[in-house]
């Protein structure tokens, strides 16, 4: 059976109820517990006296990694939506910023919408779903430039360094390291995609993001000492 978002989160005691009476495996993407709806349903079941047996799996959290970047540099991770002509949500600005100010790296979550009801289904009552739509790095870094530039609290700039990643972990994964400016001119492809900000870097980590320049040029050079 297909458990979509819908499901587990509006239908999850159908679930729960089969696992009392028979072992239910529920598969997912990623780190089972990268989601807060999967935990709420690990409370349910274990309130419900149905034994929980959890495997782990790789997520982006950790498959980051692979960019050279340290993982226990990273601050908070933020979610960025898709903006709408009337919602343009800034609230990932100030975490962006706090990380920064701390020196962190921030992983930037884009926006997935499948399966979402179009509004003017939901007026008339009954449910249509508008086509999937996956956010591109592109559009990510074009949304973050335009909160920064309406703040203009110099949190990050075009100058920024930052690392694109496409599909990662698959066969085509594609990354590629650079300031904000820069990516925004690549073709990353099909998704799924997130972006990091990258704050102050060791040596080491700077060795790594070199490898992943789109022109393998020093990072170091293409900002000038921007950060």
């Amino acid at each position: 059976m297909l458990a979509d978002r819908e499901m587990v989160e509006e239908r999850a005691d159908d679930i729960l109820n089969e696992a009392l009476v028979t072992s239910v495996a529920f598969l997912v993407v990623g780190d089972p517990f990268g989601a807060t709806t999967h935990t709420d349903l690990v409370v349910r079941a274990k309130r419900l006296g149905v034994k929980v047996k959890v495997v782990h799996n790789a997520s982006v959290m950790n498959a980051i990694g692979i960019c050279g970047l340290q993982l226990y540099r990273y601050g908070e991770t933020v979610s960025i939506p898709f903006f709408t002509e009337t919602w343009r949500p800034d609230s990932f600005y100030e975490k962006i910023q706090r990380n920064r100010t701390l020196g962190l790296h921030t992983l930037c979550l884009l926006d997935i919408r499948v399966k979402e009801p179009s509004l003017e289904s939901l007026c008339r009552g009954k449910k249509q779903y508008e086509p999937p739509r996956y956010m591109t790095i592109n559009t990510g870094i074009e949304q973050l430039l335009e909160i920064e530039h309406a703040r203009g609290e110099s949190a990050y700039s075009k100058e920024t360094t930052c690392v694109g990643f496409a599909r990662i972990g698959s066969e085509d994964q594609m990354v590629v390291a650079g300031p904000m400016k820069e990516l925004l001119t690549i073709d990353f492809g099909a998704p799924l995609h997130c972006l990091v900000i990258v704050g102050k870097t060791h040596p080491v980590e700077e060795e790594m993001l070199d490898f992943y320049t789109n022109d393998g040029e020093s990072l170091r050079k293409k900002t000038n000492g921007h950060e």
